[in-house]
């Protein structure tokens, strides 16, 4: 994605917040102190822009509950965008529930409304991964590490955040590589570091491939409630970390035994410091082999994965070799082998 400066974005029309707000940058609104407490200095309204990365729905249940007791048992809306300006890093996330944390709770109606506001642009069109937007609030919450930009749990209409379309299917940003040694010490402490240039704080909110994943744990697979969809993964050394699964369908989970990547934003959910965590969107590298509109073999592959090189194997998985194509950001590779028992697998580059 071409990253365009701060002055441009701001200059741009194309649907965004009618009154001109405060710019801020997310990584100024993320900044944090030595403790992992915010740094930034409030300052409402204030307009902010990034890209989404998230579907509501993969994260949490936004349907009303007209039998909720808890913010955790009603809907739930989150929606995470990441920095797109040239000079801008992380990301930042959107909260609303149906029952407050503090007693000022939406009906049905309300609910509704609300919904309809965050989740779909002025003319009917839903939001939607890849879209360019801008974010003006009114309220953001220190949240465990991070700030959240949310009503401060009120059904108080100057509360509210909107959300205005600045750019649609403007494509995801390229997912960062990393490996566990990345976020975790090799005794199995977080990275924590408050001036963001290394560790979890360094990632936060943004688009990241996890590499060389291993699972230890499949409790939260196919569960439904966040608190329950909690698995725990290693590289193989004495490092772990948490993968918080989504609501979508991801299939079977790999065997203990399987190397694997998991692509998804990385969030901190408490503790300050550390509770750092993986959202999984996409497990992979995952291939896909059909055919394309004119008959030809097609073998596609998430573009996230650079740095992995194609291999076929026409003898039942004994031996390998190369692909002669160049699979660095390419979806669908064509292929003209005749072979009836050929096999595909991605190798990452040593």
């Amino acid at each position: 994605m071409k990253a365009i400066g701060m002055a441009a974005i701001l200059a741009m029309a194309c649907g965004a917040a009618a009154s001109a707000q405060t710019a801020v940058t997310h990584t100024n609104l993320q900044s944090v102190t030595s403790t992992g407490t915010s740094a930034w200095v409030e300052s409402f309204p204030f307009a902010i822009r990034g890209v989404i990365v998230n579907d509501p729905e993969e994260m949490l249940d936004p349907a009303f509950n007209p039998d909720a007791t808890s913010p955790s048992t009603g809907g739930q809306y989150q929606l995470f965008i990441q920095a797109f300006a040239a000079g801008d890093r992380g990301g930042t996330a959107l909260y609303m529930s149906q029952r407050s944390y503090i007693g000022d709770h939406y009906d049905a109606a309300t609910w509704a409304s609300e919904m309809q506001r965050v989740m779909y642009d002025g003319n009917g069109r839903k939001f939607r991964k890849g879209d360019w937007v801008e974010v003006t609030a009114r309220k953001a919450l220190d949240y465990s590490g991070k700030r959240n930009i949310n009503e401060s749990h009120r059904t108080t209409a100057s509360n509210d955040f909107d959300v205005a379309l600045v750019k649609a299917n403007a494509g995801l940003p390229q997912a960062e590589a990393i490996r566990l040694s990345d976020l975790v010490r090799a005794d199995n402490s977080q990275i924590f570091d408050p001036s963001r240039a290394t560790g979890g704080e360094h990632w936060q909110g943004m688009r990241v491939r996890l590499d060389g994943l291993r699972l230890t744990s499949t409790n939260g697979w196919g569960q439904s409630a966040w608190s329950n969809r909690i698995c725990t993964a290693t590289d193989g050394s004495n490092r772990t970390f948490r993968l918080r699964m989504p609501r979508t369908d991801l299939g079977a989970p790999p065997s203990t035994a399987t190397v694997f990547s998991a692509t998804g934003i990385l969030n901190q959910e408490d503790s300050y410091t550390n509770g750092y965590e993986l959202f999984v969107q996409e497990l992979g590298p995952t291939l896909s082999v059909g055919t394309n509109i004119v008959g030809s073999l097609a073998v596609s592959f998430s573009a996230d994965y650079e740095g992995y090189v194609l291999e076929a194997s026409d003898d039942g998985l004994q031996n390998w070799s190369a692909v002669d194509v160049t699979p660095a950001k390419v979806i669908v590779i064509e292929d003209d082998s005749d072979s009836p028992t050929r096999a595909y697998r991605l190798r990452k580059v040593d």
